[in-house]
Parts: structure tokens; C-alpha cells; sequence
């Protein structure tokens, strides 16, 4: 059964800074591509996010060449001021001590990793068009869908909000490749009350998840067969 298309696809190739939105790529099995394969790990291990540092939030990671099973493509750094950086150079680590103001390290994981490295949850984060509408009507303020990190934006057919919670168990089919597993909801955390734009924070959102949904936005999937996803896509619910 047609249920949508894909409106919109983002990767965040550095964890925790804010991602790119891209025409194709390919899925994985840990998920979309380079997603979350560059991060930073604390003196004790953990991974740095924007819970302990908002204005990651405010650089934004894209990658800048093809994709390689072989390599990732060079990525490139927007600061908040504008300033373009090269992930790995003398300019960007001085940037970083800046930002992170301790002691930390960088890990990458590779394209063809089957481990979810930074991806600390399910493989991809979906979340629906009738959703976004919804919780902005509950909020009562301009929402940027950037606060909620998810990979895929689905342009439902029938645009009941939340209509992709009851895909639960269920698979569906993007495209003529791909294939997900719907598994489970997504609890949110304090860093979706982190502005993108200017890393403010508003907690007023969480309690408005919290409240009006049960602390749940959006779903998390699973990947049952790689391949090539492109914007505009169908997506198909299986029987």
C-alpha cells in the first residue's frame, strides 16, 4: 500500500553538529551513510553532544565529494560565523578546543561499518509531514524540524498526524531497494529544546512532548535491505 514519499533525507556526518539534507544516498546497514561517523569522546569515553555542549548545534557538517565504500568524501565544517573548515585541520582542531573546552578525542567510523558506532539507537529516525504539522499546531510556535535530528521526512498520503506510529512490526519498502522495519517510538531528550540556529534552549518544547504525547516524536527503523533512496521516492506499507 502507498502510504507517502520521501520529502526529505539528512545525514548528520559529525554527531551532534547539525547535518545536511541530500537528494539520494545510499542506506546502509547501520543506516544512511556517514551518518554519525565522525564524533568526539570525552576523557572518559562518552560521546560529546549537544546535552553537554548546546552550541554544537550552531556547525553544520556536510560531505564534499562521492561516496566511497573505500573513504568518506572530505567534510566540510560551517561555524557560526561563517567560516568554512576542513574536518581534520590545524584550523578546525583550534576551533574545536574552543567549542569543547575539554579534553577530548575524535573517532571515525568507517563507510562500510556494520556496528552503529555513534548511532547509539536504531539504524534511521523517521518522522511524518502530518507529525511536524501537528506538533507545531501543540506548541503554538514556529518548530524547526532541525531540533529532532531524524534522517527521513515522509509526505504522507493520508495526512493523519502520527500515522507512523502504528506501523509498528511493520515493514515498508522506499523506492525499489530499500526496505525498513518500524520497531519503536522515539523518547526525546532535553536536546530538542536546543534552537538550531542559535543553540537557545526553550524547554517549553519537551513539556509539550512530554505532555501532549507521552514524550514520544517520531519512529526509529530498522534496516532489512540496503540500497539507494532518492527525495521524492515511494513508500510502500507491506502486507
Amino acid at each position: 500500500m502507498l502510504v507517502g514519499h520521501i520529502q526529505e533525507i539528512t545525514r548528520h556526518p559529525v554527531k551532534s553538529f547539525t547535518g545536511e539534507q541530500v537528494q539520494k544516498t545510499r542506506v546502509m546497514d547501520y543506516g544512511l551513510y556517514g551518518d554519525r561517523s565522525h564524533a568526539f569522546k570525552d576523557k572518559n569515553g562518552k560521546f560529546l553532544t549537544i546535552t553537554q555542549v548546546p552550541e554544537m548545534v550552531r556547525y553544520q557538517a556536510a560531505f564534499s565529494g562521492e561516496e566511497t565504500l573505500d573513504q568518506y568524501p572530505e567534510i566540510k565544517v560551517k561555524t557560526p560565523t561563517g567560516q568554512v573548515l576542513t574536518w581534520g585541520g590545524e584550523a578546525f582542531h583550534e576551533e574545536m578546543e574552543r567549542l569543547l573546552n575539554q579534553e577530548a578525542t575524535t573517532i571515525v567510523y568507517p563507510p562500510g561499518h556494520i556496528s552503529l558506532g555513534a548511532i547509539e539507537e536504531e539504524n534511521i529516525l523517521l518522522v511524518s509531514d502530518a507529525s511536524i504539522g501537528e506538533l507545531t499546531k501543540l506548541w503554538g510556535k514556529e518548530l524547526d524540524g532541525r531540533r529532532f535530528r531524524q534522517n527521513l521526512v515522509l509526505s504522507l498520503v493520508n495526512k493523519t498526524p502520527f500515522l507512523e506510529e502504528q506501523w509498528f512490526g511493520k515493514r515498508i519498502l522506499i523506492g525499489n531497494e530499500v526496505e525498513l522495519e518500524i520497531k519503536r517510538y522515539c523518547e526525546r531528550c532535553m536536546i530538542i529544546t536546543v534552537d538550531p540556529s542559535d543553540s537557545q534552549r526553550d524547554p517549553t518544547l519537551l513539556k509539550t512532548v512530554v505532555k501532549e504525547r507521552n514524550n514520544h516524536f517520531g519512529v526509529y527503523a530498522s534496516v532489512i535491505k540496503t540500497g539507494e533512496i532518492r527525495v521524492g521516492d515511494q513508500v510502500f506499507l507491506k502486507d
